[in-house]
């Protein structure tokens, strides 16, 4: 074959072309694809004039002709006869050549060019500006069939119409404008009526836009046909304020109206954070559970990310899926949004925010558990159960949550943490015992507990869902293993037991494969036991999950395979010696053996497969 040759030829010695775009094919994109919601062309619209509310501003710092009016401001004017709305700035305005760069060209960013003019401007003096892409203004065309576009740059007496249908082409034309500023007028489509409704323009500032530095307002017509400004953003953002300067109840009504809650936060956290990446945050840890927290099907946290103090979304997930509970703000210039500013990039700046962020609550936290007061209890009570999946899902704060998490035990009633479990334990004791089950007062009961108590063990009384999954992920606290009761049977041998004047057990050769054999399949195995004080039966579980686990694997849907538990006696309680007696004597003993195992069932809270046929077998035995 052949050798086949080839030659390149340097790019600096071929024939330059430059991209071409079909603009109205490009102006289509950005309408139809960039965004996926359509409120957003609101908040880009309110983005661009405060951005040119701050150029005029840092203009007048040199110029003090170009200096904005007294009560400068961005008028929201809807008008359904006219199916219009109109938004109105103060701003520097453009002229005719500024409006045909800035407009005319798709994903030219005046702010962009205008922040290239500020690199020998004092850090205090420059404006930090919303704008980098060029595209925010074409959104407009998501809503509305024509723009009109008349600005008047200040320091200049002309003003100019821009109008375009968003279809490849605008028009240009004088015109007049009492002041300097823009006015974006937007000829509504017919099915974007809605954003002529003052109740919903309200709810997207406020959603959007809520902390823009400049007042935004809304032209409302009153009942006798007037019309009235009202301004509806909150304007300041607290965050951005020293710590000094702010209240304890100006905190407070800030947590309440980006949580939506009514109580007074637990905790207020409130920092400037420097270094490789640069943020400000405003966190609170709240004093009181939502009505419907733990329902949530969402369990994701919804901290506020914004940029430039323009609201970005509350989906960043800035602090763990186990943080949830926490609420605020964090606001940074430094993360690299997409264009619709809609979606976050996946940099390592946004996860060094992350990181701090978590490292930052987690901190307030635990200095929070060191004081361990009535406040503290009252916080975990609310939200530890959100706190311990971290012990599941969180491998970097694992131990950190272990050290400062609470349990009820056996112990007593307060809430004691695994630190003060492991100073009582039993001088031969290796292990931290724990028991799973669905409330706390029938784990106090439980007979999983007997024998346990009889030999003077602590056992943790878990009873959250997600206590049926972290102790296997934890594994061990300070070298300790976590083993729970219902498989640590044969634990209680190196125990004495404390009780004393017990019954003398009796003997179960032949009880034992009697019950066996009545039960079959359904129990992997009936032994006697003497970790039982007062019941007759327990359940144990070997060679898998726990009974607790397998329980709530079967309530959640999944198809976990049937494993049938093991079935222990109490060889000194009465019902066991009376059965024993029966087989002695030849009776048959299946209905009191499947009735044995349904008591166990029912001790363990677990619903009974024949509910109607356990009725039955102990109603006749009763009758007897």
């Amino acid at each position: 074959m052949s050798e086949i040759k080839s030659s390149v030829t340097e790019p600096s010695q071929g024939e330059q072309h430059h991209f071409s775009a079909e603009v109205g094919r490009l102006l289509d994109l950005v309408v139809h694809s960039l965004y996926s919601d359509r409120e957003i062309f609101l908040r880009e619209l309110v983005a661009n004039a405060a951005d040119a509310t701050d150029k005029r501003r840092f203009e007048a710092l040199t110029q003090s002709s170009l200096a904005l009016p007294e009560n400068p401001q961005i008028l929201i004017t809807p008008n359904k006869d006219s199916k219009t709305l109109t938004i109105s700035d103060n701003g520097l305005g453009m002229n005719r050549e500024e409006l045909v760069q800035n407009l005319g060209t798709i994903a030219r960013s005046g702010t962009k060019a205008f922040e290239e003019k500020l690199t020998s401007a004092k850090p205090e003096e420059r404006p930090s500006l919303i704008g980098q892409f060029g595209v925010g203004f074409y959104s407009a065309f998501m809503v509305a069939d024509r723009v009109d576009v008349i600005s008047r740059k200040a320091g200049e007496e002309q003003a100019t119409l821009w109008s375009s249908e968003g279809k490849g082409a605008y028009t240009l034309s004088d015109a007049s404008r009492e002041q300097a500023g823009t006015d974006i007028i937007l000829y509504m489509k017919d099915d974007s009526e809605e954003f002529l409704d003052t109740h919903r323009l309200r709810a997207i500032i406020r959603k959007w836009a809520d902390h823009i530095s400049w007042p935004v307002a809304l032209r409302e017509t009153k009942e006798d046909g007037t019309s009235e400004e009202n301004t509806i953003n909150e304007g300041k953002a607290l965050w951005l304020r020293p710590k000094a300067e702010i209240t304890t109840e100006q905190y407070t009504e800030f947590y309440r109206h980006i949580a939506h809650a009514f109580d007074e936060p637990y905790a207020t956290l409130h920092w400037h954070a420097e270094g490789t990446v640069e943020f400000n945050s405003l966190l609170f840890i709240p004093s009181a559970r939502p009505f419907d927290f733990m329902e949530q099907s969402d369990r994701e946290s919804h901290v506020h990310l914004h940029v430039k103090r323009m609201f970005i979304t509350d989906d960043a997930k800035l602090v763990p899926n186990w943080m949830r509970f926490v609420q605020g703000v964090v606001d940074t210039d430094d993360i690299p949004l997409n264009v619709s500013r809609e979606m976050l990039q996946t940099t390592p700046v946004l996860a060094r925010i992350r990181k701090a962020v978590t490292r930052r609550v987690m901190s307030e936290i635990k200095s929070r558990a060191k004081e361990n007061d009535d406040k503290f209890k009252s916080f975990w009570e609310n939200f530890g159960a959100v706190i311990k999946e971290g012990l599941w899902e969180d491998s970097d704060h694992r131990q950190e949550i272990a050290e400062i998490a609470r349990f009820h035990t056996s112990y007593d009633d307060s809430l004691t943490t695994l630190d003060e479990y492991i100073s009582r334990l039993k001088p031969e004791q290796d292990a931290i015992y724990y028991l799973v089950g669905d409330n706390l007062e029938a784990l106090k009961a439980s007979a999983q507990l007997e024998g346990f108590r009889a030999r003077g063990l602590e056992v943790l009384l878990l009873s959250d869902p997600v206590d049926s999954f972290w102790p296997d992920r934890l594994h061990s606290f300070k070298d300790k293993v976590l083993r729970s009761v219902a498989q640590a049977h044969n634990d209680l041998e190196k125990f004495s037991s404390e009780l004393k004047d017990q019954a003398e057990p009796v003997e179960t050769e032949k009880l034992v494969p009697a019950l066996k054999e009545a039960l079959g399949e359904t129990v992997k195995e009936v032994r006697p036991t003497d970790r039982l004080t007062g019941s007759a039966v327990v359940l144990s579980s070997e060679g898998g999950p726990d009974l607790a686990m397998q329980r709530l694997l079967r309530r959640s849907g999944q198809a976990f395979p049937a494993m049938p538990p093991v079935l222990e006696i109490n060889p000194r309680h009465p019902l066991i010696r009376s059965l024993s007696e029966s087989v002695e004597k030849g009776e048959n003993i299946s209905d009191y053996a499947r009735i044995l195992l349904d008591l166990a069932r029912v001790q363990e809270g677990e619903a009974l497969s024949d509910p109607g046929g356990f009725a039955r077998r102990l109603a006749a035995l009763l009758a007897q």
